[in-house]
């Protein structure tokens, strides 16, 4: 099983990172992996809204849908690959250390199958990697923005 867990302090109100966070329009600007989003169910976001990801991971073009399987805005949100190259679930809470600051943690975990299972190792660092490196950058959108 891969279980990557990160997570960084955005010095922005725990309101105006999580609506920025959730909000799947946003991902292909903070995510560096993601190129595109896709509603495949109409907005708002939901538990059951369907967004169809276009991503470039460990030099593969992937395509996936995910589900959003639990939805408590400012706090959490969970979803699920409704389809893709293995099943994985991204979770993402949000915690109020101060008015202005906010703890943002990344949890990617899911069950590698065929070729990607015998990977699984290499793959966990490079999530772990790449999601220091997304976390990194939606701060850096947050504390740079009006």
């Amino acid at each position: 099983m891969v279980d990557v867990i990160t997570e960084i302090e955005i010095q922005r109100p725990v309101e105006q990172v999580s609506n920025y966070a959730a909000n799947p329009d946003n991902a292909p600007e903070w995510y560096v992996n993601i190129q595109s989003a896709e509603w495949r169910t109409p907005k708002p976001l939901n538990v059951g809204s369907k967004i169809a990801f276009k991503a470039h991971f460990l030099g593969r073009e992937l395509a996936y849908v995910y589900e959003i399987t639990e939805f408590i805005p400012g706090k959490m949100l969970v979803m699920r690959t409704a389809n893709g190259p293995f099943p994985m679930e991204t979770t993402y809470t949000w915690e109020s250390l101060t008015e202005n600051s906010t703890l943002m943690k990344l949890r990617n975990r899911g069950n590698p199958t065929g070729f990607s299972k015998m990977v699984a190792p290499f793959m966990a660092s490079m999530m772990k990697k790449a999601n220091n490196k997304d976390l990194k950058k939606i701060k850096d959108i947050l504390e740079h923005t009006n």
